[in-house]
Parts: C-alpha cells; structure tokens; sequence
C-alpha cells in the first residue's frame, strides 16, 4: 500500500501526527488535525505543536490528503486517527514501508455513521453561560466576537476559556453577596476582566470595584480607553508590579490567569497577606521547581524533558495548594477547560475557611508539614511562595520578641496574623 492509498482511505474526525523524524529541523513535537468552520465554509484545521509554542493552519478541504502526505512524508512517522466507527494507525518506516490498520469500534450494534463530515454539529455552540450574542462589547473591540454575534473561529478557545472561567466564579458566589472588590494580577488584554465585570455587574446585579494589573503601559492604556468607552465606571487597570502591589480597597477576590511562573506565586502570596476570601488562579510556565531539581530527581523523571517539566509543574501547583490549605484556605484544583483547548489548564481555587476550630489548626499544620516533606524529598532548596511566607513568619516573630524583650509564643503559630487580614 502506497503513502497516498492510506491516506485516502481516511474519513476522521480527529488525527493526531506525531513520532517527528530526525532528519525534520522545524521543532515540531506533533500535529492535530480536525474539521472546522470558516466563516460558514468547511475547513480542516492543523494545529503543530513545539515543546511550549503551537502554530494554527486552516487548508481547505481538497487540501488535506496532500497535506498529510507531506507530513508523514518530511516530518512525522505516525498518524492516528478517532471516530465513532474506530481508529486507524498509519505507520511510515524509515525505509518508507507503509503500516495501515483499521480496529473497529466495539459498539454493540449497528454502527452509526462517522461525524466527519458533520462539521456543522462540530462548531455548534454550546449553553455557555454567556452567549456570543450577549456578550460584553469589549470582546467586539478585543476581537473575539463580531459585531453581528458571532465568536470568531481562531478566537473558539478564548471564548470557551472565559466562559468556564466565569461560571467557575459564579458558582461560589453566594446570592446574598451585594458588593466585591475585585484584583486580576497579571491581566494581560483583559479579556476576562471584561467579561466578569460585566456579568457580575449587568447579569448578577453585583456591585462591583475591580482593577486589572499588568507591566505593559500600552495595554493597560488601551484597557482603560475600552473601560471608558463602555461606561465600566468602576473597572480600573494600572501598570504595576504584582510584587509589592498595594491596593486602595479590602479585597474580596484576587483572579490570576497564566501569570507566569513566580508571578503566580506572587499573587497567592498578595491573597493570602490581604486575608482575601476568593481566589481563582490559573498558573502558567512553572520553571523555578524544573531549574532547580536537575539530578535530585527520581533516575527514570530526570531523563526526560519533557516529563520533567510537568512533572515539576504539577509538584509546583501541589506544593502551592498545600501552602494554601496551611493559611486556612478551603483548596481545590480543577480541570477548567479541557487540554485539546490549552495546555495549561489547572485552576487553584481557594476559598478561605473560619479557623477558629482546633481540627483546621490541626489541617493547616498537617498541609505545611506535607510541603516541608515534599521538599525535602526532592531536595528543593526554595519555592517562592514557601520562602515568602516562612519569610512573613519570621519577621512577626522577631517583632513580637522587640515588643517585649522576650519569644512571642504567637510568633511559633504556623498560621500567621497579617495586619491587613479581616
């Protein structure tokens, strides 16, 4: 069988490429492909992946054959391919020796037609808890929707994106709750911070003062032009720094979306001095952990990049919600949006408990002695949140002790006393 016959054979609704070939320089780890709409027109869509960037290509779909063809012919070795019927593998050998197999789904029954060509029901929106036709005006100007209601087909993930992100912060707001004061650390574009806004404010009847936090002075320029525009009279963004940021109000709820690496750790660290009730923070690209284990990781995780990398990434986000639990912090981490959307897509959600009862003192000990001992395991010398709060709890111990000229027994707590805390 031919390159070409394997290829024409497929009717898939899904196709991963993958197993790249040595002689291939482009960087690429992998393909996916799958069938799209482009402004009402059929496509398929190839998204190729490096090890931290992804490249999007829609070709038309007499295209597609050829394209595959290239691809396993110049940079991968391996396709496999999903639907409803079964899966396919096509396997190129490097004498060029072509592997084709087909294993029928086990369905029971009489098998139903594959969706591949049901591209319309591929694209067809789901019950967001914000429609595109409702969706906040800001979104026209950033892009995301069109003026007549319609999610622009490159920006799908973003708009899935916040959606999820909003209606995870939707549930946990209880009906009685009449105002918040709101901070997003690392707003970027601010596309979230718009949104939430407007739906707390228009939809949930919230009274609502939020400022958005970001380095570049252009975009936090443009988010507030955007702010005024629409009358978002208490939505505020400024140039700042997340570590050191001192805010003008008590904060009810701190939000962070990819704030890269130890900007994440900054911000957690912010929430937890200002004793904030709510925070919802999605962490992105956590090197520190990766720089530091090298050879004191386990033989089989050191060996390979990038298992290393996630692996240290998910010990990163366990050591943060550990860290948090030991503050008095109700700790969950979500899936918020599944992986074919984003790669980075675990949320720290973290709502602060009472602490008065004997058994959350006894938690909150137990989750900074799982944080020590993880630690001390991979041999980690320091974690940015670990250090600033251990940090924060030597420095009140010290002043308590130039207080009275004696050891503060309150200085020995692991749960500190933040002057701002409510």
């Amino acid at each position: 069988m031919t390159l070409q016959e394997a290829v024409g054979q497929l009717t898939i609704q899904r196709l991963i490429i993958s197993d790249p070939r040595q002689k291939s320089t482009d960087g690429f780890r992998k393909a996916e492909v799958r069938p799209v709409l482009v402004q009402k027109q059929p496509r398929w869509q190839i998204v190729r992946y490096t090890e931290k960037q992804s490249f999007q290509q829609n070709i038309e779909t007499g295209q597609l054959q050829q394209a595959l063809i290239d691809e396993l012919s110049d940079h991968f070795s391996q396709l496999d391919g999903f639907c409803v019927q079964g899966s396919v593998l096509i396997r190129v050998s490097k004498k060029g020796k072509i592997l084709y197999r087909f294993k029928k789904a086990d369905s029971g029954g009489d098998l139903v037609p594959c969706p591949a060509c049901d591209i319309e029901n591929q694209n067809r929106q789901k019950n967001y808890l914000l429609s595109a036709e409702d969706a906040p005006r800001p979104l026209i100007d950033l892009g995301v929707v069109t003026r007549d209601g319609k999610v622009v087909q490159s920006r799908y993930d973003k708009f899935r994106q916040i959606n999820r992100f909003v209606e995870i912060i939707d549930e946990g707001i209880e009906p009685s709750i009449r105002h918040l004061n709101i901070i997003d650390f690392g707003c970027g574009k601010s596309y979230l911070t718009f949104v939430l806004y407007d739906y707390l404010t228009r939809v949930r009847k919230i009274e609502v003062d939020a400022v958005g936090l970001d380095l570049k002075a252009d975009v936090i320029a443009h988010c507030n032009e955007i702010a005024g525009r629409y009358g978002y009279d208490h939505l505020h963004f400024e140039v700042g720094d997340i570590h050191g940021y001192q805010p003008q109000f008590d904060v009810d709820m701190v939000i962070s979306l990819h704030a890269c690496d130890t900007a994440t750790d900054y911000a957690l660290y912010n929430a937890i001095s200002w004793g904030t009730k709510r925070i919802y923070s999605v962490p992105c690209c956590q090197h520190e952990i990766n720089l530091e284990s090298g050879k004191d990781m386990a033989l089989s995780l050191s060996q390979y990049g990038l298992i290393k990398e996630r692996f240290c990434a998910l010990l990163t986000d366990s050591i943060r919600a550990d860290l948090l639990r030991s503050e008095g912090y109700k700790v969950d981490v979500l899936e918020f949006i599944p992986l074919e959307h984003t790669p980075k897509k675990l949320m720290i959600r973290a709502i602060r408990q009472p602490s008065q009862l004997e058994s959350a003192k006894e938690a909150q000990q137990e989750a900074l002695q799982r944080v020590e001992e993880t630690m001390a395991a991979y041999h980690i010398q320091g974690q940015t949140l670990y250090n600033m709060l251990q940090a924060e709890k030597r420095d009140r111990h010290k002043a308590g002790r130039d207080l009275d000229g004696q050891q503060d027994p309150a200085g020995l707590q692991t749960t500190l006393t933040y002057p701002n805390r409510k």
